[in-house]
């Protein structure tokens, strides 16, 4: 992936199991990167990866916020959902050099539907879709909404999320799943092709039943088979990934389920 020859700085906000890979992965594309966190131990981690360590806690932002947003993007991949926090932190973006902004989010905005989940299909009332209003809304920047399914990949194995014989609901279902290494791709075909303004949904092609994915992803990793409770109505919701696909012309590496094996990846 070739990007403009001037380096453009970018920075992390959260560089944990989405933040860092990704971080690595746009430095190697030319990219400079600043990398927050919320640990000491990891300054020095992220000093020796080439990542430029800022120690930042939304609940408590201090003076080197301004140093952090001194880039041109800002990717926003924490898993929080403190609405103050978030907009206490737009106050800042907004007096900053940011004039982009990605914001991670989830699929989990949607209600269960039998229709195809689009982009423009109607999100839940939550603490998520708050925070992303409040992105969308400012007009100091430019925001692109990132919304992923579920998350698995390398230590995020799918056969270990319902361990110690726990009873997996709603075998029935489908399941939404991404890997890390597909939300990266997507991340960086956003900034590569300029897709400003724009809601994105990130997911596998294949939509497997709860009780075929799981299944196979727990003897994948040599467990037992998992025992499923088939208590309530089937709830279900299949996300739509065809606007990444046509927009962003992205290719999910991994994008059929039930051909990968979840002890390897």
């Amino acid at each position: 992936m070739q990007y403009k020859a001037m380096k453009e700085k970018i920075s992390i906000l959260g560089c944990g199991w989405l933040g860092k890979p990704l971080a690595i992965s746009l430095m190697k594309q030319g990219f400079s990167v600043k990398g927050s966190t919320t640990s000491e131990a990891k300054l020095i981690e992220f000093q020796e990866l080439g990542i430029t360590p800022f120690l930042i806690s939304l609940d408590n932002l201090t003076s080197n916020i301004a140093a952090f947003l001194d880039s041109e993007i800002l990717v926003v991949a924490l898993p929080s959902k403190d609405i103050e926090g978030f907009r206490n932190l737009i106050s800042h973006v907004e007096k900053s050099a940011i004039k982009k902004v990605i914001f991670i989010s989830s699929t989990s905005v949607y209600g269960n539907s039998e229709e195809l989940v689009t982009e423009a299909s109607e999100t839940i009332p939550s603490d998520l879709t708050t925070i992303e209003m409040l992105f969308k809304n400012s007009t100091h920047f430019e925001t692109t909404i990132i919304r992923f399914s579920g998350l698995f990949g390398y230590n995020r194995k799918p056969g270990n999320f319902f361990k110690d014989g726990r009873k997996i609901p709603n075998p029935d279902g489908f399941v939404n799943m991404i890997h890390q290494d597909d939300c990266i791709h997507l991340i960086e075909k956003v900034i590569e092709k300029n897709a400003w303004n724009q809601i994105f949904n990130g997911c596998a092609d294949t939509h497997p039943t709860r009780k075929e994915f799981y299944t196979k992803c727990t003897l994948d990793i040599g467990l037992k088979n998992p025992v499923f409770e088939n208590i309530g109505q089937v709830q279900q919701k299949v996300i739509s990934n065809k606007k990444s696909k046509e927009i962003l012309g992205l290719n999910y590496q991994y994008g059929d389920l039930l051909t990968l094996n979840y002890g390897e990846i």
